[in-house]
Parts: C-alpha cells; sequence; structure tokens
C-alpha cells in the first residue's frame, strides 16, 4: 500500500474509521506515516493528534480502542478507509460515532419495511392495512402464512419462471419479517444469531 504523505504540508492524511461489520462511518482522523506504522503493528487505531501534536492511540485514556480489520487507500493515495471492531462508544462525548449516531446494523430498505411493519403493529386496529390485520388475528394466522409462502417458492423454485420465484420469495421474506415482529424480534437479532455461528 502506497500512501501520499507529501500532499499536505504537514505530512497527514485523513483517516476514515468505518465499523468492519455495521460499515457505518464512526470518526474522522489524521494519520502520519508513523501513525500508519503504530496501527499496523499494534493492530489498534493510531492517529497523529494535531491538538496535542503527537501520537495518540484512540483508546489509551478511555479503554474504547478501535481494534484494526483492514486498512485501504483511495484512487488518489492519499486518503485511508480504515475498517475497525470498536470497543465501546467512539466519540470523545461518549457517543458511538462522531456524528451521535448510534452504530447499529441497517439493512437498506429492509429496515425501512421493517419500521413501516412495527408502526402497523403498534396500529394493529386499523382497518385498511393488511399487515394490522395479520396482528389482529394473532401468532398462529401470521405463522401459517410465512408457512403457505414457504411452500409456494419451494414451488416456483423447483419451475423455471424465475419471475415467479422472485415474487414468491418475496412474499416469503414479507411475511417472515411480520413474524419477527410478532415475537419481539429483528433482522438484527437474526444477524446476531448467524455471526454466533461464523467459523
Amino acid at each position: 500500500m502506497k500512501i501520499d504523505f507529501t500532499k499536505n504540508s504537514d505530512g497527514l492524511v485523513p483517516a476514515i474509521i468505518q465499523d468492519a461489520t455495521t460499515k457505518n462511518v464512526l470518526m474522522l482522523g489524521y494519520m502520519n506515516a508513523e501513525a500508519l506504522k503504530m496501527t499496523q503493528d499494534s493492530k489498534k487505531v493510531t492517529f497523529y493528534s494535531r491538538t496535542k501534536q503527537r501520537l495518540w492511540t484512540k483508546g489509551e485514556e478511555s479503554g474504547n480502542f478501535l481494534h484494526l480489520v483492514s486498512i485501504k487507500n483511495d484512487c488518489d493515495n492519499d486518503t485511508l478507509l480504515v475498517t475497525v471492531n470498536p470497543k465501546g462508544p467512539t466519540c470523545h462525548k461518549g457517543t458511538d460515532t462522531c456524528w451521535s449516531e448510534e452504530n447499529t446494523s441497517t439493512f437498506g430498505f429492509l429496515s425501512e419495511l421493517e419500521r413501516t411493519i412495527a408502526s402497523r403493529k403498534e396500529n394493529k386496529e386499523d382497518e385498511k392495512s393488511y399487515v394490522s390485520s395479520l396482528f389482529r388475528k394473532g401468532i398462529n394466522k401470521i405463522a401459517q402464512k410465512v408457512g403457505e409462502e414457504a411452500v409456494e417458492t419451494v414451488i416456483e423454485a423447483k419451475d423455471d419462471n424465475d419471475d415467479l420465484f422472485l415474487y414468491e420469495s418475496a412474499d416469503l421474506l414479507f411475511h417472515y419479517l411480520i413474524l419477527l415482529q410478532a415475537k419481539g424480534f429483528t433482522l438484527k437479532d437474526i444477524e446476531t444469531e448467524l455471526l454466533k455461528r461464523k467459523k
């Protein structure tokens, strides 16, 4: 990895810190060549502090270290993307990120869909909502729908119509998300369970 530390007169390059699991950006720091080497050697992210005018390992006082997973440089060789496993909050103000955001996994549109389902669960008396009607009917009906959609997905998997297979797969996933909510769980809980099995 070749980093151009000469682009800036102070010999520093920006280091974007990203959680290796959630992919959330946690903070931005600066590294010089010595900080980069110390990070690589110790496996704990070390910056050059412009305030303290010295090398500074994140967590040296708080114990909230950033454990190194990988380092990549950008196309111009003057910015680092450092992926980490954080121990504790990253920001000195005690928040997960320096933008006061929670460092939790998100799953794109599926997370938005989960929020919609949760809203329908809270307002299950909404007569116009199909999802609300399932919550009114209870866990047995929801579980039955997941079973039905699973069977339909398997049937379509054995045929050659990809459009129908994707349609039934979407139905299965949708109803499974409803079942998760009915049981008090989310995709995050499933992710946690799967991570336990990672070898």
